[in-house]
C-alpha cells in the first residue's frame, strides 16, 4: 500500500468548498467513491429540509438567512461526526465563504479534518454556471462578487485548488495525492 492509500484508509472528515458551480457536488461524490468506507454529506440537504420560513440565500444575507445557514453549518457538523465515529470517512461539501469556514473548521476541532477549497477562475464558474440546469448566480457579475469573497475573505485554510483545467478525476486525484496539504486539525497520525 502506497503512502497515499494508507492516509485515505484511516477514517477522517474531509470539507470540500467552494462557489456555487465550482464542481463541489460531482467531486465530493467521486472522491466518496474512491475512499473505503465513505459517506458523501451535502450539507445543503440540510437547507431545503425547512419546510416553512426558510430563509433565501443569496449573496447579502438576512439575519435569519444568517442563523439558518450556522444551524446548517452544525447540523451537517454533527452529523459528519456520528458518521466519522462509526467508523467512516466523510466528504462534507458545501459552501463555507468567508469567516464561516474558520467557525465550520472549529466544528470539527477534535476529529481529522481536511479542507478542499476548489476555486476555478471566475470565467469557468460561469461557462459550467450555465452548462447546469438549477441557477446559483443572477448573473456573472454575481459570480464575481461571490469570487471577490472566496479569494479576498476567506482563511487561506488547507488545500486550495484551481480546477479550471482539471477534470473530476484529476481533482480527486490532486486531493488524493496532497492530503497532507489540505489537514487542517485532528490527531496527529489519523
Amino acid at each position: 500500500m502506497n503512502e497515499r492509500e494508507s492516509r485515505s484508509d484511516s477514517p477522517s472528515i474531509l470539507l470540500i468548498t467552494g462557489l456555487m458551480a465550482a464542481g463541489k457536488s460531482t467531486v465530493a461524490q467521486r472522491l466518496a467513491e474512491r475512499l473505503p468506507r465513505s459517506v458523501h454529506l451535502r450539507g445543503d440537504v440540510f437547507r431545503r429540509m425547512i419546510v416553512g420560513g426558510q430563509a433565501e440565500m443569496g449573496f447579502e444575507l438576512s439575519e435569519e438567512a444568517e442563523r439558518q445557514l450556522r444551524l446548517r453549518y452544525r447540523i451537517a457538523a454533527a452529523a459528519a461526526d456520528l458518521y466519522f465515529q462509526a467508523g467512516f470517512t466523510v466528504v462534507h461539501q458545501d459552501i463555507v465563504l468567508g469567516p464561516g469556514l474558520a467557525e465550520v473548521v472549529r466544528y470539527y476541532a477534535d476529529r481529522p479534518l481536511h479542507v478542499v477549497v476548489l476555486c476555478p477562475r471566475p470565467a469557468v464558474v460561469a461557462a459550467r454556471e450555465a452548462g447546469r440546469a438549477k441557477r446559483g448566480y443572477q448573473d456573472t457579475s454575481a459570480v464575481l462578487d461571490f469570487d471577490r469573497v472566496l479569494r479576498a475573505e476567506t482563511p487561506r485554510l488547507g488545500l486550495w485548488l484551481d480546477t479550471s483545467e482539471l477534470t473530476v478525476a484529476e481533482t480527486v486525484d490532486e486531493i488524493l495525492g496532497r492530503l497532507g496539504e489540505a489537514r487542517v486539525s485532528g490527531a496527529a497520525g489519523a
